[in-house]
């Protein structure tokens, strides 16, 4: 056999092997193969949970204002529902990544062909995919560059789309995609690229998002290379044009925009500063209205808090400049003792409009805004005073408690009519004779309070003092020396107390969560505003006493331009020392506090300013300069108050203006309570103006603020500067 018959014997057999039926019967075999190995597949692989990246978000914390505060949690990431986007937002990302996507069955073939090609060509490793896979690949799934990843991505991307609808896929993936910049999800991008929340995009700034998912690194205008600003404003195009030839977009407008430069990148907030103070605090609070502490690190939450961020910066711009200025932490051990904490409630709505926890949380975390480990010294005594004209409280001879009830301010007199013993002393061992319950209040008297909380009960104040706000707690004991503010409490509990005397007698409670909302819950807010706990004549009456205070007793340095009333307290051993006040509109505590640097209190004595660091300087200073700030400048609001006609001429008053009613007691009798050294005690007063005593005690001229009967005498007081004309609080 030829060589030429053998090779056409040969190919007859390869035809005959070959032939186009064997061909096309051994295609559709293959292809049933592939099918039913497809399909065991697609049965065995199923949905999973999501992955533990994907469902990871950061609480959001804002100003009143919207502004971001604070990001906390390892994911920068908020959801936010598809509702919130724009719908021409929306569609970008649809033009940009998969423009069947409203039509496809969630795999695109084509597509991850192309993909492959932009991979290998170095256009972007996304794109290839329809947008059901990358989200698959982002939510359920993980980043690996697999052949058995990649069919897994295909398998549950066709299951997803049978059992979800376009809107919560195209939803999961805008929140799931990253974006740069540390950015998951639409919210963070927005607000990382535009500082605006997702809601606020324009399709211009939506377009360059869309855009950004192809290399986002790569694609990052403020980092980016020639080459790169080149890809993604190409890019841009390619998403706005896609647009328009879906008719998503209308040509003119499209005609009409021009390329969104981003913002530079910016450090995402932390918890330097106060920031961690004001996020903490609203945690408690949350967590006090029944939400767990667990539910709160899962994250998710959108937290806006009624803090004003210009009454913030104004509060920490006066500790800056009335303390820290003053103070030097690193080169004087006593003046790193020095702690200052500060709460500013709205009386009208019980906002907290700023807070002051410390030097910063980072550096020293216990916030002292809310720390209720220091006394609140003598800023308890106009709540002793609320409680007498409350329950119409009398003196031990008879006589109703009102501001112009005569008591005896001798020191270290003792109280009459206590089983429990107590004679406290007046500060420097003082003794001011019979004096009126305004004088005893300008000049902070203990031996006044002291008896005065005998003759209302230590039971009855307690009361008050807890309708008012106070906290009840072990050290809060039914004693004559509660009188002088011997329990704990804090700037936050006391701003509390003096906004409702300052809304005349109507609870408020502070809140700081202005509201808390969850993709799938939300936490009902502080009622803030509650019943009337004294009445408006008990509140008004107090508030006017105060108003002595600051106009010519131990407060002086908080008066300012605008109507204030407010308490000076100093605790024993000079622990603590506050100031409490308020005008119609804006109540404020402020405390400082003296803190050994590895815990423990200690005296604030020599730290400040030589001496005692008395609530009427420091904490009055940095009282007045803030509400200064705060009310912009000072304010025409005056206080509308409905007296129990006690009133009497500020005896402290440079100029007495104005006539005021006798006590409303019609024959109190001639003697003041307790014992009083003067032999011919003086009668009741009938006039405006201070009664004067007999004999040869005298009313010093100049009022001063007390501490704890137990405090020793300390070293002399700063004498006033001459020609000041100054009423010193010591």
């Amino acid at each position: 056999m030829g060589r030429t018959e053998r090779r056409e014997k040969k190919g007859g057999r390869i035809r005959r092997l070959f032939t186009w039926k064997k061909l096309l019967g051994t295609f559709f075999v293959g292809c049933l193969l592939v099918m039913g190995a497809f399909y065991a597949i697609y049965l065995m692989v199923p949905v999973p949970t999501a992955n533990a990246q994907a469902t990871m978000q950061s609480n959001v914390y804002k100003y009143a204002n919207g502004k971001i505060l604070a990001r906390t949690g390892e994911i920068n990431r908020e959801i936010v529902g598809l509702e919130k986007i724009p719908r021409d937002v929306q569609d970008a990302f649809v033009a940009a990544e998969n423009k069947t996507f409203y039509k496809d069955n969630g795999v695109d073939i084509k597509g991850t062909a192309r993909g492959a090609l932009n991979t290998i060509t170095g256009k972007g490793k996304q794109g290839g995919s329809t947008i059901t896979q990358q989200y698959v690949k982002n939510y359920y799934l993980d980043q690996d560059q697999t052949v058995t990843r990649k069919l897994k991505e295909m398998v549950i991307a066709l299951k997803v789309d049978q059992r979800s609808s376009k809107s919560e896929i195209l939803a999961g993936y805008i929140n799931t995609s990253y974006y740069g910049r540390s950015a998951y999800g639409i919210q963070a991008a927005a607000q990382s690229y535009y500082g605006i929340d997702a809601s606020k995009l324009n399709v211009a700034q939506g377009a360059y998002l869309a855009s950004l998912l192809q290399a986002p690194n790569q694609y990052d205008w403020a980092v980016a290379s020639p080459t790169g600003r080149k890809l993604v404003e190409e890019r841009w195009n390619y998403t706005l044009d896609n647009m328009v030839e879906e008719g998503w977009l209308d040509p003119a407008e499209r005609a009409g925009l021009t390329f969104p430069v981003p913002q530079k990148p910016k450090a995402a907030p932390g918890m330097e500063g106060q920031r961690g103070y004001l996020v903490e605090a609203a945690n408690q609070e949350l967590m006090r209205q029944g939400l767990r502490e667990e539910d709160i690190k899962a994250g998710g939450w959108t937290i806006t808090l009624n803090i004003d961020e210009k009454k913030q910066n104004a509060l920490v711009k006066a500790v800056d400049r009335q303390l820290e200025a003053k103070l030097d932490r690193k080169g004087d051990k006593k003046d790193a003792t020095v702690q200052a904490g500060a709460t500013s409630v709205d009386p009208r709505t019980g906002k907290v409009l700023a807070l002051y926890g410390g030097i910063g949380a980072t550096e020293h975390w216990t916030s002292n805004a809310t720390r209720r480990d220091y006394q609140p010294a003598s800023t308890f005594k106009p709540i002793v005073l609320a409680s007498a004209l409350e329950n119409g409280a009398k003196t031990q001879d008879g006589r109703r408690i009102g501001l112009g009830t005569i008591y005896d301010g001798t020191s270290k007199r003792p109280v009459e009519g206590s089983d429990v013993p107590f004679n406290p002393e007046n500060e420097d061992n003082r003794s001011y004779g019979p004096v009126t319950v305004q004088k005893a209040t300008n000049s902070s008297i203990n031996s006044v309070y002291a008896q005065m909380i005998v003759d209302v009960g230590p039971g009855n104040v307690k009361k008050t003092a807890l309708d008012l706000g106070m906290k009840d707690g072990e050290d809060f004991g039914e004693t004559p020396s509660m009188s002088l503010g011997v329990m704990g409490a804090s700037t936050w509990d006391m701003a509390g107390v003096y906004a409702t005397l300052d809304n005349h007698g109507v609870k408020v409670t502070p809140t700081i969560v202005k509201s808390a909302e969850h993709k799938d819950r939300k936490v009902e807010p502080v009622k803030s505003i509650g019943e009337q706990v004294i009445s408006r004549e008990a509140a008004d009456t107090t508030t006017k006493a105060m108003q002595g205070v600051v106009r010519s007793g131990s407060g002086f340095r908080a008066a300012g331009d605008y109507d204030a009333a407010g308490k000076t307290g100093t605790s024993e051993n000079n622990r603590s020392a506050w100031f409490v006040g308020y005008t119609p509109e804006l109540v404020t505590a402020v405390g400082l506090f003296g803190e050994e640097v590895k815990g423990g209190q200690t005296t604030l004595t020599d730290t400040i300013n030589p001496g005692r660091a008395n609530g009427g300087r420091t904490p009055a200073q940095i009282w007045g300069a803030y509400t200064t700030s705060a009310l912009g400048g000072g304010s025409d609001a005056r206080f509308d108050l409905e007296t129990d006609g006690s009133a009497v001429t500020d005896p402290d008053a440079p100029t007495p203006t104005g006539t005021t009613t006798e006590s409303p007691d019609p024959t109190p009798p001639a003697t003041p309570t307790g014992s009083s050294p003067d032999p011919t005690p003086p009668p009741t007063p009938t006039t405006t103006t201070p009664p004067q005593p007999t004999g040869t005690i005298t009313i010093p001229p100049q009022p001063t603020e007390t501490t704890d009967p137990t405090e020793p005498t300390g070293p002399p007081v700063e004498p006033p500067v001459v020609g000041e004309g100054e009423r010193d609080e010591q």
